[in-house]
């Protein structure tokens, strides 16, 4: 079963820790810090994540411990 697009949230922070398999510690801009691992596009693309840079996570309502990193800032 697939989420619909209403149920997802969005929120924009900030990369604290970089851990292993593509799987990151993302302080958010609310002072929550979640675990999220890149979206498969963003793997496709290459784009590069490091430490320090700001992106935005995607989260399920049903797990807001946890979130799929889809989009980093310049």
């Amino acid at each position: 079963m697939s989420q619909s697009k209403e149920q997802i949230t969005q929120q924009e922070g900030i990369v604290t820790e970089s851990l292993p398999a593509a799987t990151f510690k993302v302080k958010l801009d609310d002072g929550r810090e979640i675990l999220a691992h890149l979206s498969g596009r963003m793997r496709l693309n290459f784009i590069r994540v490091l430490v320090g840079d700001r992106v935005r996570v995607e989260m399920s309502p049903y797990d807001q411990a946890k979130g799929r990193i889809t989009y980093r800032e310049k």
